[in-house]
C-alpha cells in the first residue's frame, strides 16, 4: 500500500484519543491502571495493567514455617483473610495425611467463619460499587453497618477484626467463646431483612438499572477462555462452584443451591451476590445447628499442636515439644498438592510443594481476581467510558491477591 493510500485510510479512520486511567484512581482501587483507547466516548481497546501492588507473599511464605506462612496469606485477599487461611491449611494437611484427624468442632467452625467472611466480603463489594454507580449512597451505610456486626463476631472469636490467622493446621488456634452460637445466631436474626432491604433498594434503583442491565456483557465461552470462577463465571450460565463440584469441609452435607443467571452483564453480576448471601445464611443455619459444643477444637498431636500449658509446666516432655515447635516448627513429608476452595471471588487454589522440610518449598496461588481483571477487554470494549467503574465494581477484584 503506498503511503497515499495509507494517509487517505487515516483521514477516514475516526479520530481516536488515548487514556491512561489509573493506578492512581479511587475508581480503579489506586492500583490498577487501565490504558484505553476512545472514539468519541465509546471504548475500542482495553488494555488492564496490574503489578502496582506487588508484595511477595508467595516468596515470603516459603521462608517461613508452616504454621507462620498463614500469617502472610491472610493479606492476599484482605476483604476474605478465612477464605485465604483455610486453603493454605487444607493444603497442608493433606500433604501431612490428617485430613480425618480434624475435630469436627473445627471443620464446623471453620464452615460457619467462611460463610460469615462470604457475607461480610460481599457487602463490602455491595456497599462500595453502589458509590462507583453514581452516588447510591444508602447501601454503603447498610451494608457496612451489617458487616461491623460480622467483624464483631471475628474479634470476639479470633481477637482481630481482619487478618486473624485463626484457621491453623491441625484444626483452629484456640477455642470458641462461650457465647459465639449466641453471637451468630443474633446476626442470623437480623441479617435476612437487612439483606433484602439491600437488594430492594439496589436492583430496583433506576439509575443502577439503566447503567448496568445489558452493560459489559460476557458469554460463557468468553469466561472459560479467561478463566473466570465464581460469581463471574456463574451469570453466564455454567452452575460451577468448588463447594458442590470437589466438596471439602463437609460441604456436600449442607442443603444449598447454586444461584445461576445467563446475562452475563453487570446488573446480574450484582444480583447474583444477593442470592449468595441467602444461601450463605442457610449454610451458616445448617452448621450452627451442627456444631459440637465439646473442647476439641485442634488435633491432639505434639508433635504438631502446642501443649496445653498446664501439661508444660509439669512435663519436661511437653515442654520440649513447646520448644521445638516455637523454634523451629514441624517438618512434612516431601511431595506437592493443589487443593481448592471457593473464596467470595470464585476459585481460589494453593499448589504447596515440601522438600520433606518444616518450610514450605514452592507456594503458589491461583487468585480468582487476577482473571476477572484481565476479562476487563470483553467487558469494556464497545461500551462508554462511564461504564468502565461499574464494570470493575462489579467483577469485584481485590489487588492484594491479584498482585501477591
Amino acid at each position: 500500500m503506498s503511503m497515499a493510500e495509507d494517509l487517505e485510510l487515516e483521514e477516514q479512520r475516526p479520530e481516536r484519543m488515548s487514556l491512561s486511567i489509573g493506578p492512581h484512581h479511587p475508581a480503579t482501587h489506586g492500583v490498577l491502571r487501565v490504558k484505553l483507547e476512545l472514539e468519541g466516548e465509546t471504548v475500542v481497546k482495553a488494555e488492564p495493567e496490574t503489578g502496582f501492588l506487588h508484595t511477595g507473599i508467595e516468596k515470603t511464605a516459603e521462608h517461613l514455617n508452616w504454621n507462620q506462612a498463614t500469617t502472610v496469606m491472610d493479606r492476599m485477599d484482605y476483604l476474605a483473610p478465612i477464605s485465604n487461611n483455610t486453603g493454605y491449611v487444607l493444603a497442608v494437611e493433606k500433604l501431612l495425611g490428617i485430613e480425618d484427624r480434624i475435630p469436627e468442632k473445627a471443620r464446623v467452625t471453620r464452615v460457619v467463619l467462611l460463610e460469615l467472611n462470604r457475607i461480610a466480603s460481599h457487602l463490602v463489594g455491595l456497599g462500595t460499587g453502589g458509590l462507583d454507580y453514581g452516588n447510591i449512597g444508602t447501601p454503603i451505610f447498610w451494608a457496612f453497618e451489617l458487616r461491623d456486626r460480622i467483624l464483631d463476631i471475628f474479634e470476639h472469636t479470633t481477637g482481630q477484626r481482619m487478618n486473624p490467622s485463626y484457621i491453623r493446621v491441625g484444626g483452629l488456634a484456640y477455642d470458641l467463646p462461650h457465647n459465639f452460637k449466641e453471637m451468630v445466631e443474633d446476626f442470623l436474626k437480623l441479617a435476612p431483612s437487612r439483606i433484602q432491604e439491600l437488594k430492594d433498594v439496589m436492583l430496583n434503583n433506576p439509575i443502577f438499572v439503566d447503567r448496568a442491565k445489558g452493560v459489559s456483557v460476557i458469554t460463557y465461552e468468553q469466561a472459560l477462555r479467561y478463566g473466570l470462577t465464581g460469581r463471574n463465571l456463574r451469570v453466564t450460565g455454567s452452575d460451577y462452584d468448588v463447594r458442590k463440584y470437589y466438596p471439602y469441609l463437609g460441604y456436600e452435607n449442607y442443603d444449598f443451591n447454586v444461584p445461576v443467571y445467563t446475562a452475563g452483564d453487570s446488573w446480574s453480576r450484582v444480583a447474583i451476590t444477593f442470592d449468595e448471601m441467602f444461601e450463605s445464611l442457610k449454610i451458616i443455619r445448617q452448621a450452627l445447628d451442627n456444631l459440637p459444643w465439646d473442647d476439641r477444637h485442634i488435633i491432639d498431636d505434639r508433635k504438631l499442636v502446642l501443649p496445653p500449658k498446664q501439661e508444660v509446666k509439669h512435663s519436661m516432655e511437653a515442654l520440649i515439644h513447646h520448644f521445638k515447635l516455637v523454634h523451629y516448627g514441624f517438618d512434612v513429608p516431601a511431595g506437592e498438592v493443589y487443593v481448592a476452595i471457593e473464596s467470595p471471588r470464585g476459585e481460589i487454589g494453593f499448589y504447596v510443594v515440601s522438600d520433606g522440610g518444616n518450610k514450605p518449598m514452592r507456594v503458589r496461588v491461583r487468585p480468582p481476581s487476577f482473571y476477572a481483571v484481565y476479562s476487563l477487554p470483553v467487558l469494556l470494549e464497545g461500551h462508554l467510558l462511564s461504564d468502565m467503574v461499574g464494570a470493575i465494581a462489579t467483577i469485584d477484584p481485590v489487588f492484594g491477591e491479584v498482585d501477591r
